[in-house]
């Protein structure tokens, strides 16, 4: 099929509620823009240089998410337009996010992303790394970050039980961060191997890429 036609057939199997983003990393402008011109709006990368470069060339109307691994040290490249980091995974990275969004007098909102899967490879703050967080109230000084929920991916299995367990973890999670963060509203897990199980968990956010454009490029 192609990529429009994808689009809406996945729009057809997730809620209104979550919000579908588009995994566009290493895809043309071409193949981009057809998905663009199908009402997709919201789209992720995970090379910051990359999404940069497509930020500055591709319609202005379009919502860049960053949702791979971030080097601090480039942070300051997408801060004045960047509409949400997935995956901020330390404190940090937390500070220096706050840092270049007030460079630009921005306010960047942001996912934490939580370790679930039993791979080592994973980024993300443990279950008690989180809650030293919270309870420090540093998140109060960082005025220039919005946290907007969390994120986390499953391990790479084909076991549905796994898969399962680990985004209902998660959700448990998000669902108790609400008590203490009750202006937290996302849940980003879900990929296209497993996001009609995410959802079932209570995914609010599913990042897909295959399922829209085909077989990832390996550049």
């Amino acid at each position: 099929m192609s990529i429009s036609a994808n689009i809406k057939s996945i729009k057809t199997k997730i809620p209104e509620n979550v919000t579908l983003v588009a995994v566009s990393k290493t895809k043309s402008y071409n193949e981009i823009l057809e998905a663009y011109h199908a009402g997709q709006r919201v789209f992720g990368e995970n090379k910051i240089q990359e999404m940069t470069q497509k930020w500055s060339e591709l319609p202005k109307d379009i919502e860049w998410h960053m949702i791979g691994h971030v080097q601090r040290n480039k942070v300051k490249y997408m801060a004045a337009y960047v509409a949400l980091i997935h995956g901020v995974d330390s404190l940090k990275l937390l500070k220096e996010i706050n840092k270049q969004a007030k460079k630009v007098q921005r306010v960047v909102p942001c996912l934490l992303q939580i370790h679930i899967a039993e791979e080592e490879t994973k980024f993300g703050f443990d279950r008690e790394e989180l809650k030293a967080l919270i309870d420090s109230r540093v998140l109060q000084e960082l005025e220039h970050v919005q946290i907007k929920g969390l994120m986390g991916m499953a391990t790479f299995t084909e076991n549905a039980k796994q898969i399962r367990k680990e985004f209902k973890t998660l959700g448990a999670m998000y669902r108790a961060l609400r008590k203490e963060l009750p202006d937290i509203t996302e849940l980003s897990m879900g990929m296209s191997g497993d996001y009609p199980i995410a959802i079932e968990e209570g995914s609010t956010m599913v990042r897909i890429g295959s399922s829209i454009f085909g077989a990832r490029n390996k550049t």
